[in-house]
């Protein structure tokens, strides 16, 4: 049977990824059950953002919620952007920028520096009752590229380059990125889970 999980986001792309990545389960937005949904992301860790975006939609829709929260850590900035990663450069209370802009401020706060080592964080929460949730979070390495590459990934995928295939993320096809990428390796981890719970 077809497990129904409703994704804790409006984000197109996110919505088309985490298809692909439960492709056992139909994957609807929060619109599609009838619901406007916003979450202020006010937590200090990924899993507090990812948990607290699952457990408030939870509570409107009473069915299974699935959330992520992911981000950028780059080690010679301390960690930057982190779980600001969406709203980086952003004015407290202004609005979020653009990704092109996003991603000119980070290539421009690591000019001249040689040590561009960076990796990106998923944490996935699936919430199936008040009391009952999974949680993972995974990582993937890399490094933060010179200029932007490739078409194919959305927010710091063009600058987020994986040594072991000379590529970035945004020039990986969808069948490899699903498969190495932060967010890919959690929701197979997430998805064992859910068959073992089954």
């Amino acid at each position: 049977m077809c497990i129904e999980l409703v994704l804790a986001s409006n984000n197109e792309h996110k919505h088309s990824e985490f298809r692909r990545l439960f492709p056992n389960a139909a994957v609807l937005r929060p619109q599609d059950v009838g619901i406007s949904f916003d979450f202020e992301e006010s937590g200090a860790t990924f899993f507090d953002n990812a948990f607290g975006k699952a457990l408030a939609l939870f509570r409107a829709v009473r069915r299974p919620v699935i959330a992520d929260d992911s981000g950028l850590c780059v080690r010679a900035l301390k960690g930057e952007p982190g779980i600001m990663s969406s709203r980086y450069g952003s004015t407290p209370g202004g609005p979020v920028l653009e990704t092109t802009r996003r991603n000119a401020i980070l290539l421009d706060r690591l000019k001249g520096i040689t040590d561009r080592r960076a990796t990106f964080v998923c944490c996935l929460v699936l919430v199936q009752e008040e009391d009952r949730f999974i949680a993972v979070q995974e990582t993937v390495r890399g490094v933060i590229t010179e200029e932007p590459r490739g078409s194919n990934g959305f927010g710091y995928d063009p600058l987020f380059l994986l040594p072991s295939f000379g590529l970035t993320m945004a020039e990986l096809p969808d069948s490899t990125k699903d498969e190495v990428s932060h967010r890919g390796r959690a929701a197979s981890r997430l998805g064992e889970c859910i068959l073992l719970d089954s």
